[in-house]
């Protein structure tokens, strides 16, 4: 194990923490082989390390896990490279997957508030409007959003441009439509003058399109605007609006395939995530508002 740690100093260079995180992992690596009665390295099964992994697990959170197993399998295979055991019976394991997060939703009161951040008849003002309302109201990517074309837009549709190719008709509802049509009656023409001509419906100041990154820092003014997290694990982004648009959809009764194809998501195994969301919300009504449910 020294051997191996040695080897990571010198040829790979990695710093006194990672050293030192490796050397825990493996130390409890050894102790559990030992508990198991194997004391050579060259005598390790595959069996052996999947009952370590399993163990981890167990004791471990899944990004800890991930690099004990990382380490454990590292060591099997430099010491099969260097003759120390006859081969790497650590090749087929793999490390555990981390869980998957659930989407951070807000609720129907703080998206109200949000999109009551941005006020006035500015252009700009009336594009940020639209833009939020239109995140919200059709549960468009960002980049969907920013690659939206005036011709992709009809008077109660809208044609979004996935992921892959793939496009899809959403409903636009009355409040994103009513944005909309203000921002390209009354914002829009005068953006355009400014630049090239773009066929784009959401532009910058100077009349180009608008960037992701400019559509973030619009929805990160009015989460602050309106008291939200910008910070932090659950900051609010422009993935939050899909997030919230989805999950309040399935509190509303829709069913699991629609939300599918309106987030053009191309397994409904993607789209489930958000129904253990819902559960949770059920379980928050359940508590609050059953007489005997504590």
């Amino acid at each position: 194990m020294q051997t191996y740690l040695d080897h990571l100093t010198v040829e790979r260079g990695l710093s006194k923490n990672t050293l030192s995180s490796y050397r825990r992992d493996l130390d409890r690596y050894v102790q559990s082989l030992t508990a198991a009665g194997v004391t050579q390295l060259a005598a390790v099964t595959a069996a052996d390390v999947t009952r370590h992994l399993l163990r981890l697990r167990e004791d471990l959170a899944a990004a800890s896990a991930a690099r004990a197993v990382s380490a454990v399998r590292g060591w099997h295979r430099f010491a099969a490279r260097e003759g120390l055991a006859p081969d790497d019976v650590s090749r087929e394991v793999k490390p555990p997957a981390p869980p998957k997060r659930l989407p951070k939703a807000l609720d129907v009161d703080q998206v109200s508030r949000l999109l009551a951040t941005v006020t006035g008849d500015e252009p700009l003002a009336l594009r940020d409007r639209a833009l939020l309302e239109f995140l919200y109201g059709t549960g468009a990517r960002i980049s969907e959003a920013v690659g939206l074309a005036v011709d992709d837009l009809e008077p109660s549709l809208v044609t979004l441009h996935g992921k892959g190719g793939r496009t899809r008709l959403v409903p636009l509802g009355s409040y994103a439509r009513a944005a909309l049509d203000a921002y390209l009656v009354r914002a829009r023409p005068v953006l355009i003058i400014k630049g090239r001509g773009t066929p784009a419906v959401f532009l910058n100041a100077r009349g180009g399109v608008l960037s992701r990154q400019s559509a973030w820092t619009i929805l990160h003014r009015a989460a602050q605007a309106a008291g939200l997290p910008v910070d932090g694990p659950h900051a609010v982004s422009p993935h939050t609006l899909r997030h919230s648009y989805a999950t309040h959809l399935l509190d509303g009764g829709a069913d699991v395939r629609v939300v599918q194809e309106l987030l053009g998501h191309a397994s409904v195994t993607t789209t489930q995530v958000y129904t253990l969301v819902t559960v949770d919300r059920l379980r928050e009504v359940y508590a609050t508002a059953h007489p005997r449910a504590r």
